[in-house]
């Protein structure tokens, strides 16, 4: 099993946190559910691997918070604060086992809307030698670099935000 993760545009939170236990990118959409425009990934969390690539993008050094998250599921006003609260969370917890929601900021959005189209081989290439990356098949990273930067334009194109739906594996 491998970490599950989800880069999705979204009108705003509400609709960004739409059933918050449901794919963003399900197999078989429900009837009432938001069609999400989405990349799915495994192992690209919003502030390691995919930060390594804002950070190239950007032309900037990685560091930890380089990209901004705010924590939209499970709601950061009802985690449990102390030791006790913790072991009192039932298994099924989303506090314990997911899914989460994290909104990016719109400087994220922009650094991947706003790259030069030359630059995506090269953005991929250095993308693919970071420290945390775990790529192997430089075709497959410059495609995904393509689709998060077609992510980011649609977004940006329809004002909204970009969000990342994650689930440990």
């Amino acid at each position: 099993m491998s970490a599950m993760h989800d880069y999705y545009r979204a009108p705003d939170r509400a609709t960004a946190t739409w059933r918050p236990s449901q794919l963003r990118a399900p197999a078989k959409p429900l009837p009432d559910a938001p069609a999400f425009d989405v990349v799915e990934t495994k192992w690209i969390d919003p502030t390691g691997s995919f930060g390594e690539l804002v950070a190239v993008v950007k032309g900037v050094p990685y560091s930890n918070d380089l990209v901004e998250t705010i924590t939209l599921y499970p709601p950061p006003e009802g985690a449990p604060k102390t030791e006790d609260e913790w072991l009192a969370l039932p298994e099924d917890s989303p506090y314990r086992e997911g899914p989460e929601i994290e909104e990016l900021s719109v400087s994220v959005r922009d650094a991947l809307a706003e790259v030069d189209d030359d630059r995506l081989p090269e953005v991929a290439q250095r993308w693919m030698n970071e420290d945390a990356s775990s790529f192997h098949g430089g075709d497959h990273v410059l495609d995904l670099v393509k689709e998060f930067v077609a992510l980011a334009r649609r977004a940006k194109e329809s004002d909204q935000l970009l969000y990342c739906w994650w689930i440990p594996g």
